[in-house]
């Protein structure tokens, strides 16, 4: 119990505000020393925000102008009302314990508003750029988002899961993967849990699931990563995709809902207070438009021509997130039935179409955010698929036991969780909205 009563001691810079009078103890990083002719201030930061210190007492400044920024201190003072200061209080007569000295300055200022250095340099000093009020506000939505997507999705009766990341065959069936010594066998990394979470659809019904994922892509763009989170659902009993999208369009309510109530603080340093996407319930939910019509919209509104192409390249999906939000007010938009030969080999074809399949994406604001469908659910039709994709389906025999022995009708979908939260504060790379980025050049901090 003596950390509870170590944490008694201490007072958030947040709510220093209400021990107005009282002797409080902060603790946290020198965020600036600022000296003056006749008085210093230094402001300290915790994880919850600022503080401003008054420093008076000539040896203490002199101690402190000697520290560089980013040292951690403890301090102890009197919370003075003073209204003319940005949090209406300041603490005054302090005693200040150096509990950690910072050996070297940091590499770029952290007490500015925004970081000015190119991102590049920030990334290469990625555990310093964390520590900025602006950036560590992109982790705190990224908590958020994460706690409403298992909160919505708990509260629908789905069961959280946790599935192997090193895996002996390829998800998707693709070459993208990365290979690694498995004790003197060859593994892989895990592309995505598809594969396991279609197999607990025969255990609890409704799953879901957090945690990383691997492609072994050479891309270098601003929206793809070699490693990223993904936010997975799967769900049973159901009658086609359409009943996934429902899934998801609740879903993203609830991790929106969760945005404005467990990150408003983090939001409002970030001006998107009143900048959320709102996703309505019917009858004015997400928009929907097929991968054919898609192509026709794209080449009326372009001129280009479309005819024949198997996917949407990322200029269209920004053109048909420009015409979503002029047509139908909204940042989301569903493009439904894309053509088989484009989706992997447990997509459910268009009972009406089956060279299109009952499979979505989601795009918000221009970019892909979510990939989903239904998927095959009898055994048959799996050993057929397998062999006219001349895939090998001894790689995938353990997954096929389960169909041998009974799946209901089923679909899921996954969500990028950083994609997610680039668009949402419209960052210009992904990375920025990444904790550690692993991409075509980066495998450190």
């Amino acid at each position: 119990m003596r950390s509870l009563a170590i944490e008694r001691e201490r007072v958030w810079t947040s709510e220093v505000g209400s021990h107005v009078g009282e002797r409080v103890t902060l603790a946290g990083w020198l965020h600036r020393f600022r000296p003056l002719s006749n008085v210093a201030f230094l402001i300290l930061r915790d994880a919850k925000g600022l503080a401003q210190v008054v420093v008076e007492e000539q040896a203490l400044r002199a101690q402190l102008d000697g520290l560089y920024n980013e040292s951690v201190l403890r301090v102890t003072g009197t919370v003075v009302a003073v209204p003319q200061v940005p949090d209406g209080v300041e603490i005054h007569d302090p005693s200040v314990e150096i509990l950690s000295a910072a050996a070297a300055p940091p590499p770029f200022d952290l007490f500015r508003p925004v970081l000015q250095p190119p991102l590049a340099t920030l990334l290469d000093h990625q555990p310093l750029m964390l520590r900025h009020p602006r950036q560590r506000a992109l982790f705190q939505l990224s908590a958020a988002a994460m706690a409403g997507f298992r909160a919505t999705l708990s509260s629908l009766d789905f069961v959280e899961i946790q599935t192997p990341k090193i895996v002996g065959s390829a998800t998707e069936g693709g070459a993208n993967v990365f290979k690694i010594d498995y004790l003197g066998r060859p593994a892989y990394l895990s592309q995505s849990p598809q594969l396991y979470k279609q197999l607990m659809v025969g255990v609890f019904e409704r799953v879901f699931e957090v945690g990383p994922a691997f492609r072994a892509e050479p891309h270098d763009t601003p929206r793809h990563l070699n490693e990223f989170v993904s936010l997975d659902a799967e769900l049973g009993f159901i009658h086609d995709h359409r009943d996934v999208m429902a899934v998801l369009t609740h879903t993203l309510r609830g991790m929106l809902d969760a945005l404005r109530t467990d990150a408003a603080g983090a939001l409002a340093l970030l001006g998107l207070a009143d900048k959320l996407p709102v996703v309505l319930a019917a009858p004015a939910e997400i928009p929907v438009v097929t991968f054919t019509d898609a192509l026709a919209l794209i080449a009326r509104g372009t001129g280009e021509d479309l005819a024949g192409e198997p996917d949407l390249a990322p200029a269209h999906e920004r053109w048909l997130g420009e015409w979503a939000r002029r047509e139908h007010g909204s940042d989301f938009l569903f493009v439904t039935g894309y053509p088989a030969a484009t989706k992997p080999f447990y997509t459910h074809p268009d009972p009406a179409n089956p060279a299109f399949t009952n499979a979505f994406d989601l795009l918000f604001r221009g970019v892909e955010l979510v990939s989903g469908g239904q998927r095959l659910h009898r055994y048959e039709d799996y050993c057929r698929v397998l062999a006219e994709r001349h895939m090998n389906e001894d790689a995938f025999t353990d997954f096929l036991e389960a169909f041998r022995h009974g799946m209901p009708p089923h679909g899921g979908f996954a969500i990028g969780l950083e994609r997610f939260i680039a668009r949402l504060v419209e960052a210009p790379n992904v990375r920025e909205t990444t904790l550690f980025p692993r991409d075509l050049h980066r495998l450190t901090p």
